[in-house]
């Protein structure tokens, strides 16, 4: 998947509430929120100066979740693919 397309499918997902199952995840609105807007941000970047711009971006989700307590889930598993797209295209850049 393009990163742009997963940063895109990321913020729709984490935009919109949280279900019954995610909130058992060990998500809450606002981390929800704080990550939400953390990838919104590298995708504007990314969209306002270019692919280029990957290399200046280090999220680091994984460990955020981690200490947030979140468990594996359809959530999760949007935020890890971005943060994999995005180490990747660090490399790349």
């Amino acid at each position: 998947m393009h990163l742009l397309a997963a940063l895109d499918e990321a913020v729709a997902a984490l935009k919109a509430p949280l279900n019954r199952t995610d909130i058992e995840q060990g998500w809450s609105d606002d981390l929800r929120r704080e990550i939400q807007e953390e990838i919104s941000v590298s995708r504007s970047v990314l969209r306002r100066h270019g692919s280029g711009m990957a290399r200046h971006l280090r999220l680091r989700l994984d460990e955020w979740m981690a200490r947030e307590g979140v468990r594996p889930g359809r959530l999760r598993d949007v935020v890890l693919e971005v943060q994999r797209l995005t180490a990747e295209a660090r490399e790349t850049a």
